[in-house]
C-alpha cells in the first residue's frame, strides 16, 4: 500500500513538471493558452475539477505529513543508540531513513508545484487579457487618429469653400456649420487623447505583468535547479542503499 501511495506521489510530480514545461514553452502564445482555458471542454469540467483538485491537494498534504512523521521517526537518537552495535540493523535503519527523506522531497515538491502551476495559469491568463486590451486600444487609437485627420482635411476644404461663399453671397449658414465641425473636431481630439492615455496605462500594466511573469519563471528555474541537485543526491543515496542491500543478501 505504501509503495502505491508513493508511486502516486512521484507520478504526480513528474506530471506537474511536464505541465510546467509546456506552460513555459516560448512558441505557445498566451492567447492560445487563453483560448484553451476558455474552451467548452474545460468550462464543462471546471466545477468538478475544483473538487478533484482540492481532494488532490488534501492527499498530497497527507502524504507530506506522513513523510515528515517517518523522517522524525527514523531520526530519533535513541533508536540510533539501540542499533549502533548491529551492522545489519543499522544498514536497514539508514535505508528506511533514506526512503523517508526521499518521500519527503517527492511529496513536498509535488505539493509546491501545484501552487506554481496555479500561479502560472493565472499569470498567463492575465497576460493574454492585457495583450488583447492593448491591441484593442491600439486599434481604437489608430481609428481615432484617422478620423481626426479626415475631419481636419474636411475642415480645411469646408473652410476654403465657406470663405468663397461668404465673399460671394455673404451667407452665414456655412459659418454655423463650420463651428459645428470645430466642436466635433474638438470632441474627436479629446477622445483621441483619452484613448492614448488608456493605451499608455494598458502598456504599463502589461509591462508590470511581464516583469512579474519573468520573476516567476526565474524563481521556477532556480527551484528546478535545486530539484535536479536533490534528485542527484537521492540517486547517490539510493545507490549506496542498494549496495548495502546487495552486501546484506551476499
Amino acid at each position: 500500500m505504501k509503495t502505491l501511495q508513493w508511486t502516486f506521489a512521484a507520478t504526480c510530480l513528474y506530471v506537474e513538471i511536464a505541465i510546467i514545461t509546456l506552460l513555459l514553452l516560448p512558441f505557445i502564445s498566451p492567447a492560445r493558452w487563453q483560448r484553451l482555458f476558455r474552451s467548452r471542454f474545460l468550462a464543462g469540467l471546471q466545477n468538478s475539477a475544483k473538487i478533484y483538485f482540492r481532494i488532490f491537494i488534501a492527499i498530497l498534504v497527507l502524504l507530506f505529513l506522513e513523510s515528515v512523521r517517518e523522517v522524525r521517526k527514523y531520526s530519533e537518537p535513541a533508536i540510533s543508540e539501540d542499533i549502533k552495535h548491529y551492522t545489519e540493523a543499522q544498514n536497514l535503519y539508514h535505508m528506511k531513513l533514506f526512503r523517508a527523506q526521499r518521500n519527503l522531497y517527492i511529496a513536498g515538491f509535488a505539493l509546491f508545484l501545484c501552487f506554481i502551476i496555479g500561479r502560472l495559469v493565472a499569470l498567463i491568463a492575465a497576460q493574454a487579457t492585457l495583450l488583447a486590451e492593448s491591441e484593442a486600444a491600439k486599434r481604437q487609437a489608430e481609428s481615432a487618429t484617422a478620423a481626426a485627420q479626415q475631419m481636419l482635411n474636411e475642415k480645411d476644404n469646408s473652410k476654403n469653400d465657406s470663405k468663397e461663399d461668404t465673399l460671394a453671397k455673404g451667407d452665414t449658414g456655412d459659418i454655423k456649420d463650420s463651428s459645428k465641425d470645430a466642436e466635433a473636431l474638438n470632441q474627436t481630439r479629446e477622445q483621441l487623447e483619452q484613448t492614448k492615455e488608456e493605451l499608455y496605462h494598458a502598456r504599463l500594466e502589461f509591462e508590470s505583468m511581464k516583469k512579474q511573469a519573468q520573476s516567476v519563471t526565474s524563481e521556477y528555474d532556480r527551484l528546478l535547479e535545486e530539484h535536479t541537485k536533490l534528485q542527484k543526491k537521492l540517486s547517490v543515496l539510493q545507490g549506496c542503499a542498494e549496495g548495502s542491500e546487495a552486501k546484506k543478501d551476499n
